[in-house]
């Protein structure tokens, strides 16, 4: 197969940008996903698949405390592809500077989003160099008059210098994934404690 034939449509399969906040230990995160779906036909019991990286500091958190919130950004929240997307939240502590509020669950909420979901997850699935966590919606909010931001979008507004570390950076990435992807763990998820529940 050729990427190239397939690489118009495969890019068109992300999500509208969302920062991923967690908690654990009393260490908060934020960190930039496109990888989320819907996966529930059942109004009154939502869930979402989103899918983290192994290599982010966000995955151990939301592994530990088995929750996470989504913020999805808009057009006017550039800062956060900067701040959120291209540092690590092992380095430094990233919401500092950012208002918030913490969510039911105790995960970060940011104002000005166009809307936001508190997630428990309750299970997960391995993919080698990430994990697919499904989880229950348990609370949220959107707000008709703020359109989510697109990658594709963002891509074309945020300044070049952005671009070059983001190409920078996944390129790096790409490449631990593309040695991992095979290592896959069928063994299914627990979460201690058993927080997420049924």
């Amino acid at each position: 197969m050729d990427p190239a034939q397939i690489a118009p449509i495969m890019g068109r399969l992300w999500s509208p940008l969302a920062a991923v906040t967690s908690h654990h230990d009393g260490k908060f995160n934020a960190q930039i996903a496109v990888a989320i779906s819907a996966a529930s036909i059942v109004p009154d019991r939502p869930r979402v698949v989103v899918q983290i990286y192994k290599g982010n500091y966000s995955h151990g958190l939301i592994w530990a405390n088995g929750s996470f919130a989504l913020n999805f950004l808009t057009a006017h929240q550039l800062n956060f592809i900067k701040e959120f997307g291209l540092a690590s939240g092992a380095d430094r502590n990233k919401l500092e500077g950012f208002a918030w509020q913490m969510g039911e669950l105790g995960n970060p909420i940011f104002k000005e989003c166009a809307g936001h979901l508190e997630c428990q997850v309750i299970n997960a699935m391995d993919g080698g160099d990430m994990t697919c966590f499904l989880a229950n919606v348990v609370d949220g909010a959107a707000f008709a008059d703020k359109m989510p931001l697109t990658w594709r979008e963002a891509r074309r507004l945020i300044p070049k210098e952005w671009n070059d570390a983001w190409e920078s950076r996944i390129g790096a990435e790409i490449e631990v994934s593309r040695k991992k992807m095979d290592q896959v763990d069928a063994a299914a998820w627990h979460n201690p404690g058993n927080r997420a529940g049924n």
